[in-house]
């Protein structure tokens, strides 16, 4: 019985690999090099830009208000059992990695649509060029 719950964990474990990695990698990439073909870059430019300005204007503040939160959730744990304890100091330390997430990517948003825009003008370049 052990045997077939490993095997059953094993293949799940895979179906999640494969759900969550796999396909939308292969779906982008067929996304992008349909828009690489087309006139419809700019656009994608565009919204790239604009999602930069968001980051860049709302992810310090979010960032901000995770690291306010997850010290509620700590402060909250204190006060509980320790079973419920461990269960909100796990919440925290979820909600830090979350902030810290946020914080480095709003940082490194300008950066990161600086290197996509340059990419997608080179794929469009290439691409414009063999046909």
């Amino acid at each position: 019985m052990r045997r077939n719950e490993k095997e059953n964990s094993l293949k799940t474990c895979l179906l999640h690999v494969l759900k969550y990695l796999i396909i939308p990698s292969i779906l982008m990439s067929r996304f992008l090099i349909a828009y690489a073909n087309s006139a419809t870059t700019l656009t994608i430019i565009s919204e790239l830009s604009f999602v930069k300005d968001v980051l860049s204007q709302i992810g310090p503040m979010l960032s901000a208000l995770l690291f306010i939160l997850a010290g509620i959730f700590y402060a909250i744990g204190q006060m509980l059992p320790p079973d419920k304890r461990a269960n909100f100091h796990t919440t925290a330390t979820n909600i830090i990695i979350g902030a810290i997430v946020v914080g480095a990517l709003s940082v490194a948003s300008n950066s990161l649509a600086t290197a996509s825009t340059h990419l997608l003008s080179n794929i469009t370049n290439s691409t414009n060029s063999i046909a």
